[in-house]
């Protein structure tokens, strides 16, 4: 079937659309891709040009769909390439532009390849298939496929991409009751560790609020978002999303967006923004109006652990980086992207070194589970 190109999400059916979104990610919605295009966090001039693949049958119904976008830079991916562009230009190449199929600033897996279910075994292939010949056409140097579901590695390899993996930090939840619970299963070293944390937080006169999407008053984002910007110019850059679109978002997915403020005397002195999926809770952003002892570990990480046992959420997902979190019942999680190169003595060169990192990755993830908080089995005991 002809598959076509928008530069438009708003284009498309919005319904017709998250039909294809079948897990109901967050961030694979209509209306999360849309707010960050109608506020011009994504879009030509912040380097991002939306071309979404899509397929339909004969009466105009959609089948399948792709986001994809043209870029003339690697900022906001969260899957480094930076030195394949330096290599580029080294050999007086051009490596941008390229084309990338990822949600813009949001290092979180998710399909990819978006199909009805009796379109599994064809769609997702004609859909590499067209980005790839798009690629030439526009005379990209390559193609990216950034955090895909795991079940799509075998198309993306069958259609000439090679994977790249890495790690991220996850919280898993084993059926627990509550936080204690949770914590049981720590050393006592560590869990002494956690409780220290916690006790620090509320010595300072510091208590919490959460509130979801249709909670939050345009004041209160503001605030919010002057908190995040804060935080954020104190690393030298600006958040990617602006405020309009959180509130966008929070007015047209109430229940997918929740915030957690920490309050002292009735003043707001930090925030985290989560996104929550049916069975998952997503860290996103964090902010304060300055250093306070443990806040940041309490408000993104312990309280979003109470949320997910009080809510029965599988996992949680705080964001990219960060080995703190190892010590906080967060462990290495595969991550994956896979690269199409147009130049092909490039693209071998790149298929050697990502064999040869992924070995490295292999045994940093297991040198960090040996570091494990979680009490060992007696058969995982050393001797």
């Amino acid at each position: 079937m002809p598959i076509e190109i928008v530069a438009r999400l708003q284009d498309v059916d919005a319904a017709a659309w998250d039909r294809l979104n079948r897990h109901d990610y967050p961030f694979l919605r209509h209306a999360f891709l849309v707010a960050a295009e109608e506020t011009a966090c994504v879009s030509p001039a912040t380097g991002w040009q939306p071309c979404h693949l899509l397929m339909r049958d004969d009466e105009g119904q959609l089948l399948a769909a792709m986001p994809l976008y043209e870029k003339m830079h690697s900022f906001g991916e969260f899957v480094f390439d930076w030195a394949w562009a330096r290599a580029y230009s080294q050999a007086g190449l051009d490596y941008y532009p390229k084309l990338v199929s990822a949600v813009p600033f949001t290092p979180a897996g998710s399909p990819r390849l978006l199909c009805q279910a009796d379109l599994a075994d064809t769609a997702p292939r004609a859909l590499l298939d067209r980005a790839i010949a798009l690629a030439k056409e526009r005379g990209a140097s390559s193609l990216h496929v950034q955090f895909p579901h795991e079940d799509e590695l075998p198309v993306l390899q069958q259609a000439g991409l090679k994977l790249r993996k890495d790690c991220q930090f996850h919280w898993r939840n084993r059926n627990y009751q509550s936080f204690d619970e949770f914590l049981a299963q720590f050393s006592s070293r560590k869990r002494k560790k956690v409780r220290r944390d916690r006790r620090a937080v509320s010595e300072q006169g510091i208590y919490f609020q959460r509130l979801h999407g249709n909670e939050m008053s345009a004041e209160l984002w503001a605030t919010v978002y002057e908190l995040i910007s804060r935080t954020f110019l104190n690393r030298g850059g600006m958040p990617y999303y602006n405020l309009d679109f959180f509130m966008r978002v929070a007015a047209s997915l109430p229940a997918n967006i929740m915030v957690i403020l920490a309050q002292r005397q009735e003043q707001h002195i930090a925030a985290a923004v989560f996104f929550v999926s049916t069975d998952t809770l997503y860290g996103r952003y964090w902010g304060s109006d300055g250093q306070h002892d443990a806040l940041h570990f309490e408000t993104c990480y312990y309280q979003g652990i109470d949320y997910c046992i009080e809510h029965g959420l599988q996992s949680f997902e705080p964001g990219t980086q960060g080995e703190h979190k190892v010590s906080r019942g967060f462990l290495p999680t595969n991550t994956w992207s896979a690269h199409w190169l147009a130049h092909d003595e490039f693209f071998a060169a790149v298929g050697q070194y990502l064999k040869q990192e992924q070995a490295h990755v292999d045994n940093y993830i297991d040198d960090v589970e040996a570091h494990s908080p979680y009490r060992r089995s007696p058969d995982q005991e050393a001797p």
